[in-house]
């Protein structure tokens, strides 16, 4: 009988201890050890006669010698799931969707599935019944004869009624409750989600059936589980969005088969999720002429441009310490901004209380919506409205100097797209750009002072 040993694992970076440490001495994070029952096993030789036998099928290739072709991919009838991806689902792929409980995963995994015809698929359940399925299912008013619902948690089963069904395309929810019967511990556990992802990687690749895991997400917002499952998956897809909004965003962190830039908009509906194709008509207010405190801003999310409205709100501080706030925009920058306006344009803002919102309930990373974000505050602190049709893109630097921004093409070309007549960019920002088609009045500014008189005069 094996003789079972206790060991302490990390639950972000995998290494392992024999004692329960508070830090972790390889990725340097705090109270991420947790208590392993493992079983130790006979030592088996693996090898014959030592390193002289070799395999016939793998040898060292010389990559001049090495083919190159296009991957093999599954139109999944999803454009912004096929665009996140690279084009399509590649076969024989491993792909990972993390998010937020209640954000939509299985929603957007169903509802994918059962818009798949001519595939043969395997949902693979560990959290609902196939009751629930089957209502989910009704909701999404969508059927397929060929989607198989397994309610199922134990591999080595799984496996087995995947050489009866041979699918073509095979979810797993969640990852997390799969187990296997060679690790002695529970589901959800750092050694049983890492062999239960290596074994499930080792059917997709021999059997070239893509399997798309479902993955739960801790309180800091990373995928739970070991790290090493988001090194042994070829893809990792980040399901985010607020649940009080209807807008849903998946990106992509990690792509083997395609770029990293790629960005999915949906919209959460009560019938399922609709896919947003044109996110710039969804997040800009219908009228907004005449009120204070609203800029917008042309803003990039990967590679794809859109148009978002920035809010502000500033008033005077009704108590002792000035209040800062911001929704969908990091609140140190946001004081950076803030600094920049007081000490630079000579706006004094020490005693105001400032409120920051993204409209739509998005989370922009851009710097180039600076120049939209010290508009609105300003709007809103002087209390004039900023023309209609007018919106800008720029990096605000801490001498108040308007720095260049990336794909500026994309972002001018969106706005006029829009309707919008006016565009406030940096200077020396249109090198090899023909702007002569261009029907938007191109302003480039320099400085922080020079964007605010083109707004106010």
């Amino acid at each position: 009988m094996a003789k079972a040993k206790t060991i302490y694992v990390c639950t972000n970076c995998g290494s392992d201890s024999p004692k329960w440490v508070g830090k972790c001495p390889s990725c340097g994070q705090w109270n991420t050890y947790v208590e392993e029952i493992i079983a130790k096993e006979p030592s088996v030789s693996r090898t014959t006669g030592g390193f002289k036998e070799t395999s016939s099928k793998n040898r060292p290739v010389l990559i001049r010698d090495i083919t190159s072709q296009e991957e093999t991919r599954i139109d999944l009838r999803n454009e912004e799931l096929n665009r996140v991806l690279g084009g399509g689902l590649v076969k024989g792929s491993l792909v990972l969707i993390g998010g937020e409980p209640g954000i939509g995963k299985s929603t957007l995994v169903l509802q994918t599935v059962l818009g798949l015809k001519n595939l043969r698929t395997l949902y693979v359940s560990g959290e609902e019944s196939s009751r629930q399925l089957k209502l989910r299912a009704d909701r999404l008013a969508q059927d397929t004869p060929n989607c198989y619902i397994l309610c199922e948690t134990n591999l080595e089963k799984i496996f087995s009624h995947a050489e009866k069904v041979e699918p073509d395309l095979m979810i797993i929810d969640s990852i997390q409750t799969i187990f296997t019967e060679l690790v002695e511990s529970s589901p959800g556990s750092i050694s049983q989600v890492r062999e239960c992802s290596a074994a499930i990687l080792k059917y997709a690749k021999e059997s070239g059936t893509p399997v798309l895991l479902i993955g739960h997400i801790n309180k800091e917002g990373s995928i739970a589980g070991p790290k090493v499952l988001e090194h042994i998956v070829d893809t990792v897809l980040q399901f985010e969005g607020d649940q009080h909004y209807m807008y849903r965003i998946l990106r992509s962190i990690k792509n083997r088969f395609g770029s990293t830039a790629e960005l999915g908009i949906y919209e959460m509906r009560q019938n399922g999720l609709r896919e947003v194709s044109n996110p710039s008509e969804l997040l800009l207010t219908q009228n907004h002429e005449g009120l204070s405190g609203v800029a917008i801003a042309a803003a990039m999310e990967g590679i794809r441009p859109f148009l978002i409205e920035t809010q502000a709100l500033v008033s005077s501080a009704v108590y002792g310490m000035p209040q800062r706030s911001a929704t969908g925009f990091d609140l140190r920058r946001m004081n950076m901004l803030l600094a920049v306006l007081e000490k630079r344009a000579g706006f004094k803002l020490a005693q105001k209380d400032v409120f920051l919102n993204i409209a739509g309930g998005l989370k922009v990373n851009d710097p180039a919506i600076d120049l939209s974000v010290i508009s609105s505050v300003l709007s809103s602190s002087l209390d004039i409205s900023i023309e209609q049709g007018v919106c800008m893109a720029g990096e605000v630097g801490l001498s108040g100097e308007i720095r260049p921004v990336n794909r500026i093409e994309q972002r001018i070309l969106e706005a006029e797209k829009l309707g919008f007549h006016r565009i406030l960019i940096p200077h020396n920002n249109l090198k090899g750009f023909d702007a002569k088609k261009i029907k938007l009045d191109i302003v480039q500014v320099r400085k922080v002072e020079e964007a605010f008189r083109r707004l106010f005069g």
